[in-house]
């Protein structure tokens, strides 16, 4: 009998992209984002738009019970061949391309109370929905980091659709459709006619083959159990 077995196991992988080398407000951002998601004890896989100082940016993410797994080869790729961590190739760059139209709806933030001047005052936060009337081609992607994505076409594969908040795609779906890309374990995501080469919400995922056929190529509304597993649910439509 061989000493060595190859198995198969699905693990979900949460990509972590950093825009700031201020590790104090990477581990302040960090930890509010895990309070509101209950996502501790995570898989990660790193990315990075500025240089970093990698080595105390995994001990961040261990000592907040994340399991850094590997790199995205670019400004962390040196550094990490250096420790052998892990690299992962860097991914194809797709074409950001701009919606149709966006709705912006002023949303109120609790109100904080200013000790110099006794007034209240409220924060406003932006909830953003981007709407798209045309075909998400091959090579295209369209993302909305504040809110929903409502296309009202279908989208080729190849393509790829990101929102923080919820995505419905009235046309065939066969690119990548990512919701709650920021952590919201309560996004949703509906499609008229699911083909895709892979859905995710907050980190957790499903390719193609795991896509269950009996909502294949059908009307779909995906969401999140209890459980943090995907639940695939056929419309009539």
């Amino acid at each position: 009998m061989a000493d060595i077995r190859i198995t198969g196991r699905m693990v979900n992988f949460t990509r972590l992209t950093f825009d700031t080398n201020d590790h104090d407000a990477i581990r302040q951002q960090l930890t509010q984002m895990l309070e509101d998601t209950g996502s501790h004890g995570a898989a990660v896989i790193l990315d990075s738009t500025v240089e970093q100082e990698l080595i105390e940016l995994i001990q961040i993410l261990i000592s907040l019970d994340l399991q850094p797994m590997a790199v995205i080869d670019g400004l962390l790729g040196d550094e990490a061949r250096s420790i052998q961590f892990p690299v992962l190739p860097a991914d194809r760059p797709l074409q950001r391309i701009k919606p149709t139209h966006e709705q912006v709806i002023e949303q109120k933030d609790d109100k904080d109370q200013n000790s110099d001047n006794s007034k209240q005052k409220s924060n406003a936060v932006n909830h953003v929905t981007s709407y798209h009337n045309e075909m998400l081609r091959t090579g295209q992607c369209l993302i909305q980091e504040h809110g929903d994505v409502i296309l009202n076409a279908s989208m080729n594969s190849g393509s790829e659709v990101i929102a923080s908040g919820n995505i419905y795609i009235y046309g065939t779906t066969q690119g990548r459709v990512i919701a709650g890309a920021s952590g919201d374990s309560t996004a949703r995501i509906f499609c008229q006619c699911l083909n895709a080469e892979l859905v995710s919400i907050a980190g957790t995922y499903c390719v193609a083959d795991d896509i269950p056929a009996h909502v294949a190529k059908k009307a779909v509304h995906i969401y999140l159990n209890d459980e943090h597993e995907l639940e695939f649910e056929a419309l009539e439509i």
